[in-house]
This record gives structure tokens, sequence and C-alpha cells, in this order.
């Protein structure tokens, strides 16, 4: 297909999906982690919520189609990814597990302290996600100690870079943007200009962190076409801070999208042709040849994703076009939890 050999393919799908993973799980981070902040009664709190409702599992399953592509196409690099990266990968599960029993648990009861620590719980795990997620994907650009065996050497402590601190603040900030976009997109009154106040706020310390990690990863990684993609990540996300200045939600969040969108191409680009460099030594390092699966797996699953992939795509679409509008106030039902059970005194 084009002169690409399947190793190729399945390296640019992988990409692919990574990209919309971050794209759209990016804003749903980004929602959470602002849940307290936005949030001043009950009735905004459940707006908040409700704007990634009906999306925020769907979202999910990029994440899990990317895993399964690794697992299958690049075992080798699956392997050594869930050796090196194992707590910091168990510590991103047990938050989204742990945000999705947030949504789904915190309107079982109808008291106020039940739901705090709900709350709590959503913002927890969704800035956690947000942030480990650039850690982990600077340690990947950057390599990480694999022997000829391609077996981590290192620790937890290992990953914890200044580059790779730098890329997870990166990508906490901009989701954090990101989602308050979708926010002041998706309501209207007090909510939406807090959401776009506190959106231009955090783009205003979002541009410089990100500016800083681009630029570090183009002159410490970079190819020379990626600087291409730099360029467009760095102007797209000061266009959506001037467009959100002027109240131009819909503009703001696509290009708050375009950011995350030349960001992950920046990376990925600044991969190939590895798939996870080794710091250490040479031979460890694993490529998009000798991490690969066999020549007839990889074509019995490009055929299936030929056939599957426009499927999942119609449906996603599909739920975000029934989805579309604003939420109001009037659009959130009064509560309808169980009351608080009452303490049981005994004589």
């Amino acid at each position: 297909m084009f002169g690409l050999a399947l190793t190729d393919i399945w390296f640019l799908l992988i990409a692919l999906l990574w990209t919309g993973y971050f794209v759209l799980e990016g804003f749903d981070f980004g929602v959470g982690a602002l849940l307290g902040v936005l949030g001043r009664d009950e009735t905004d709190r459940r707006r908040v919520v409700n704007t990634i409702g009906p999306l925020w599992d769907g979202n999910e399953v990029w994440l899990i189609v990317a895993g399964g592509a690794t697992f299958a196409a690049f075992p080798e690099w699956y392997a050594s990814l869930f050796s090196g990266f194992y707590l910091a990968l168990l510590i991103v599960l047990v938050a989204l597990i742990g945000r999705g029993v947030a949504f789904e648990y915190r309107g079982k009861v109808d008291d106020d302290r039940w739901r705090r620590r709900w709350d709590a719980v959503i913002i927890g795990c969704s800035a956690v996600p947000a942030l480990l997620w650039g850690v982990a994907f600077a340690n990947i650009v950057a390599g990480v100690p694999l022997d000829a065996d391609h077996e981590y050497t290192g620790t937890f402590v290992t990953l914890l870079t200044p580059y790779a601190l730098l890329g997870g603040l990166t990508t906490l900030l901009v989701f954090l943007v990101h989602g308050a976009v979708f926010v002041s997109l998706k309501t209207d009154g007090d909510l939406r200009l807090r959401a776009h106040r506190l959106a231009l706020r955090l783009g205003l310390v979002a541009v410089p962190v990100a500016g800083g990690f681009l630029v570090w990863t183009q002159l410490a990684h970079g190819k020379g076409w990626t600087l291409v993609s730099v360029a467009l990540a760095a102007g797209a996300l000061v266009g959506a801070v001037l467009l959100v200045g002027r109240g131009r939600e819909g503009w703001a969040f696509t290009l708050t999208a375009v950011t995350i969108v030349a960001t992950t191409v920046t990376l990925f680009g600044s991969l190939y042709p590895d798939v996870l460099p080794s710091s250490t030594d040479p031979a460890g390092t694993l490529t998009t040849t000798n991490a690969a699966s066999t020549p007839y797996t990889l074509g019995i699953m490009t055929w299936v994703a030929l056939a599957v992939t426009p499927i999942v795509l119609a449906y996603q679409a599909w739920s975000y076009w029934v989805f579309r509008r604003r939420l109001t106030r009037d659009d959130i039902p009064a509560a309808t939890g169980l009351p608080p059970r009452e303490p049981v005194v005994r004589q």
C-alpha cells in the first residue's frame, strides 16, 4: 500500500488511534479535572458531568483498540512497555476505573457529602492520567534503559526525568484547556462564562509550557519534517487562546484539537522508525521491524481493520451528533438518588 510495509502501516494506524484517543479523551480528562472549579452548585456540577456523560466511555474505546493493536502488531513493544511502565500504567488503569465508578455512583445517594467524595475521585482520576500519559510518551520518544533482550533495566524513578515531567505537565495543561473550552461550548449562562474565563487563564500558562516541550522535542529527537508539526501545534494553541478571548468557542475547540493532533504527530514522527529506543544499549532498541508480528498476522489484522473501523467511526460520529446541543440548567432534573441512611441508635 503506497510502497509502505505492513509494519509501517500498523505503526501509522497505532499513531492514529492514540491521536484519536488524546483528542477525544483529552477533553474528558480536562472536564473531569475542572469539575470542582467550574461547578459552583450541584446543578452546575451535574451539568459539567453531563457534558461528557454520554461520551466518555465511547472515547475510551480508542485506548482499548490502541492497546490491542499494539499487542497484536508489535508484541515486543507491548511487552517492553508493560515491563518498564508497569507501575505508571497500573496507576492509569486504576484511575480510569475509579473515574468510571465515580460517574456511575455520584448520583446514587441524595447526600452532599456522598457526592463531594465521588467528585473528588472524578477530579483526581481525571488529572492523574492526563499527567502520566505525557510522562509515558515523553519517555517513549526519549528512550528508556533496555538491555539486549529488550528488558527494562530501570525503575519507576528512572522515568521521572525533567523532559518527561515537562511532557506530563504539557498534556495536563493542554487537556485542561481543551476541557474548559468544551464546557464553554456545551453550556450556557454563568457556567459558560466561568469556563470561558478559565480556559483563557489556563491557555496563557499552557502556551509557554507546551512551547518549551515542543522545542525540546524537536531539538533533541525531532526530524526535519517534524518542524512543521511543531510549528502547527504551537500556532494552533496560540490561536485557540486568542479565539477564546474573542468568545469563539467552536473554533477554539477545533484549534485545541489541532494542537493535540500535531503534538502527537510530532511525538510519533520523532520516534519512527523506532518504537522504543534504548538509552543504554543500542542493541536493545525496538524498531518497527524487530518488534513486529509475522506478515501473516499483520495481513489478517489489516483486513479486519478495514472492515470494522468505518463502522466504529460512523457510530461515534452519530453519537456526537445526537448529543451536540448545549446543556442548560433546565435540562437537569431533580436528584433521584436514595436518601442517606440514618444512623442506628441502640438503646
